[in-house]
Formats: C-alpha cells, sequence, structure tokens
C-alpha cells in the first residue's frame, strides 16, 4: 500500500501500521469513530522532539562560532512550519494523507500547519519503527539541504555579533560604529561606517543603509583580524 512512500523515504517500515498512523489526520478519526491512538497528532508530538535534537546536533557541529542565541534562532527558521511544509510537499505527503471529508473540503490537504505537522508524525513513526538512526537520515535527506539558503540569508545580519562576541573573549568595552560619509540622492544614498575598538579602526564598509554599512565594516573587521567569519564554514 505504501511502496510508492517508501520509495521516496529510502526507507522500509518493518511496522507499517505506525506510516498509516502518521498519516491519518485527527479528522479522519473521529469520522470513523476511532481512538486518539489511531491518528497522528502523539506521533508528531515525538517527531517534534526527534527533530529538535538531531538539528540541534547538526548546527551545533556546523556552526562552532555561534553562540546559544544565534543556535537558537537558526533552528527555529529551519523547523518553523514554512519549511517542514515544504519538506512534506518534496515527500508528497499530501498524496498519501487520510483526512475527514470537513477537513478536506476546507482544502486541509494543503495547509502548511497540517503538512508540517504530519511530517513530524512520520519523523516519529521511522523513529519508533527503525531507531535514531534511519530518522537522522531522513532529516538529512529533506532538512538538512535547507541549511544553506537559511545560512545565506541568517549570517549576512550577524557579522556585528559575531565580531562582538569574539572579541567579548579578550575585552568587555564594546564596538564603536560611526557613520563616516554619505554620498547620493537622498532616494539612493550610499554609506560608509568605520568600526573602532579601544580607539583603533578595525574595519571599514559601505551599504545602501546604515546599518548594511555597519554589517560591512564588521565583516571587513573580521576579515582583517582573520576570525573564523561565518561565511567561511
Amino acid at each position: 500500500m505504501y511502496e510508492k512512500f517508501y520509495g521516496i523515504l529510502e526507507y522500509t517500515f518493518q511496522q507499517p501500521s505506525l506510516l498509516e498512523k502518521a498519516l491519518t489526520h485527527s479528522s479522519y478519526a473521529h469520522e470513523k469513530g476511532l481512538d486518539s491512538e489511531e491518528h497522528n497528532e502523539r506521533l508528531e508530538f515525538l517527531g517534534d522532539a526527534v527533530l529538535e535534537l538531531a538539528i540541534s546536533e547538526t548546527l551545533y557541529r556546523k556552526f562552532p562560532h555561534f553562540s546559544e542565541g544565534q543556535l537558537t534562532k537558526f533552528r527555529a527558521s529551519l523547523v518553523c512550519e514554512s519549511s517542514l511544509a515544504k519538506v512534506a510537499r518534496k515527500i508528497d505527503v499530501e498524496s498519501f494523507l487520510k483526512l475527514g471529508k470537513g477537513e478536506e473540503g476546507a482544502g486541509g490537504r494543503h495547509r502548511d500547519a497540517l503538512l508540517a505537522d504530519a511530517f513530524e508524525a512520520v519523523l516519529g513513526a521511522v523513529y519508533l519503527d527503525g531507531g535514531l538512526s534511519p530518522a537522522r537520515r531522513l532529516i538529512e535527506l529533506f532538512l538538512i539541504p535547507e541549511i544553506q539558503p537559511l545560512q545565506d540569508r541568517f549570517e549576512f545580519t550577524d557579522y556585528k555579533t559575531f565580531l562582538q562576541e569574539s572579541l567579548q573573549k579578550s575585552s568587555r568595552e564594546p564596538l564603536q560604529y560611526v557613520i563616516t560619509n554619505e554620498t547620493g540622492p537622498d532616494h539612493d544614498k550610499t554609506f560608509t561606517a568605520n568600526v573602532t575598538h579601544q580607539g583603533k579602526l578595525l574595519g571599514s564598509g559601505s551599504g545602501k543603509s546604515k546599518k548594511e554599512a555597519e554589517q560591512s565594516a564588521a565583516l571587513n573587521a573580521i576579515q582583517k583580524l582573520g576570525l573564523p567569519a561565518v561565511s567561511e564554514n
């Protein structure tokens, strides 16, 4: 019954009933008079925990220079509803879901929240069926590839934080950012910023906003100081 889905997951269930449960929405169970053990909400709870552990470890190892706060923000971006729904669509969860008629009629098969929950339930089912190893593999196949696009967006905004945290290891004195120049008309200005520490110029940069110029200055300082910059990982 689920051979096609096994092929997509690259995993064959020893207990197919677990997968069936993972793909059964509560609306279907209620319509059919089934009890709470026959739909996917408990498996979703378990899958959420497995996902958090696996993603946390991956980010911990991949970004050794990230602080706890940075890791938490990155993880939240990666396991958000829209990201999980995207993965659910990638593995064609929509085609295999069992929904009640009311939920089906309301377009539930295509709702991000429902799809994200179903993916977590499938992950929980894989964990119960085969353990942590195949569950990790499922995450590596379908969710880890989403790290790079997020990394490209996330890390640019983080140069100032990274520089500050790197320097705080040896000094509590804060960095100072100063806009040193503005050029161009009001609707298309370019700003130049310097970043200094303890009176010493560390770097300079420019951008189309003051914040962008400060980020550019921070990146320039990171490069000059030879720090293991985020973009180099």
